[in-house]
């Protein structure tokens, strides 16, 4: 049995569920979990809608709300010529469940309203996929990943409960003839069935979940990149394709930021030592990477750059020292509010941390913060974090930037720049 993971781009349009499809075909014997994220950019579009929802924007809402329900239908359409189909009833019924819980007032919990209404994505591409894959004769069956993985109720990062989720994986995913069981990545429920999310671009971690449970041959991420590059495309020309990467390395890059592999994704793989294929969906036949216990004398060097970063200084306000209850207290108001640090410095009297300019959070972190503390910042910068750093690589990177901050180890080393004024 393998696990297959589909991102947004690879389901943004009917042709891009046509090429699932295709590939799928290439893997006629196998029994395969097919886990898929929301199509396209639809979890930004119901960012969006959730922040009008909680803003009480009525407009805003509805526009977003039925540009949303167009894109979905234009999908639809493009792959269903039969308008009496039970889908287009499913989908206009996902869209109404939707449509009466924006009618309700918002909670006061955020993250709480976040991901009762997130989960839409999924449930909606998931729901049209399954459709079309038995309509291209490939048995297909739709799973509620709701009610298998449960979690703890750390709304927008919920934690898994492994024995009882386990359990519930192993009881429903089995294979009655079906070549497919089709799920929903990012999601899990409480016990009580309150929808949770495991935190932005989870699907990759569903799919080692269940690899994990399930114990998979191996998982599949689909791409549209060749796989896991050693910088990202908008940023260098000249990439190199990372043919293979161990575990350790693998986890490295995700924690530092690469953006192809979630960093959650590998340690439930590393534990079963299931091999992870990182693979285009727009060349199937490319090898990719692959993911595993492996090893090699050294990784090309490797740049993972995170824009838009904010630098947050600390200080008492009565000139003490930054001692461990300062500490405590950061770090508690820091996990309060969810804000998430990338990079960390202190000194005797002062405490440096870099994170990303999430505006909500950074408001309610500063609010907090500003009653013990005083506060600055800087924004505008940029963090890069080479692995397998020497001293070239940094000078490719520092071309007309100004360092504000530097950290470095034995093979990382981390860059906190800004453009030269």
């Amino acid at each position: 049995m393998l696990v297959f993971k589909f991102g947004g781009a690879s389901v943004k349009s009917a042709a891009a569920v046509k090429n699932i499809v295709e590939i799928l075909q290439r893997y006629p014997e196998e029994e395969i979990v097919v886990v898929v994220s929301a199509m396209g950019k639809t979890t930004n579009a119901l960012e969006r809608i959730i922040e009008n929802f909680v803003n009480r924007n009525r407009e805003g809402l509805t526009a977003e709300y039925e540009q949303l329900k167009d894109y979905h239908l234009e999908i639809v359409n493009g792959l269903f010529e039969e308008h009496d189909h039970q889908v287009f009833e499913q989908v206009d019924q996902l869209f109404s469940t939707l449509y009466g819980r924006l009618a309700k007032e918002p909670t006061l919990n955020f993250d709480y309203d976040y991901d009762q209404l997130i989960c839409f994505g999924e449930m909606l591409s998931t729901t049209i996929i399954s459709h079309y894959l038995n309509k291209a004769a490939i048995p297909t069956r739709w799973m509620d990943i709701r009610r298998a993985i449960k979690t703890d109720n750390s709304w927008r990062e919920a934690r898994v409960d492994w024995e009882l989720s386990s359990r519930l994986v192993n009881e429903q995913f089995r294979f009655n003839g079906e070549q497919i069981l089709i799920t929903q990545g990012f999601l899990g429920s409480t016990i009580n069935d309150q929808t949770t999310s495991l935190g932005r671009e989870g699907s990759d971690y569903t799919a080692a979940i269940l690899a994990y449970m399930l114990k998979a041959g191996s998982v599949t991420i689909w791409k549209d990149v060749p796989g896991v590059l050693n910088a990202d495309p908008k940023y260098f020309d000249d990439t190199i394709l990372l043919e293979k990467l161990s575990y350790l390395d693998a986890i490295e890059l995700a924690y530092f930021g690469t953006g192809v592999i979630h960093p959650k994704t590998i340690k439930p793989l590393q534990n079963k030592n299931i091999n992870l294929y990182v693979k285009s969906f727009l060349n199937p036949d490319a090898p990719g990477t692959l993911v595993g216990n492996l090893n090699y004398d050294k990784l090309t060097p490797s740049f993972i750059f995170k824009m838009d970063q904010v630098l947050i200084s600390i200080s008492p306000l009565d000139f003490s020292f930054i001692n461990e209850d300062n500490l405590q207290e950061i770090f508690g108001i820091l996990n309060k509010h969810g804000l998430k640090i990338n990079l960390m410095q202190n000194s005797a009297i002062s405490f440096k941390m870099i994170v990303n300019n999430h505006k909500r959070k950074l408001r309610l972190v500063e609010d907090d913060l500003e009653k013990k503390f005083k506060v600055t910042y800087q924004t505008g910068l940029e963090l890069v974090t080479i692995r397998y750093f020497d001293q070239s690589t940094i000078d490719r990177v520092m071309i007309n930037k100004e360092l504000i901050l530097e950290q470095r180890g034995v093979q990382n080393i981390e860059l906190l720049i800004r453009d030269r004024g």
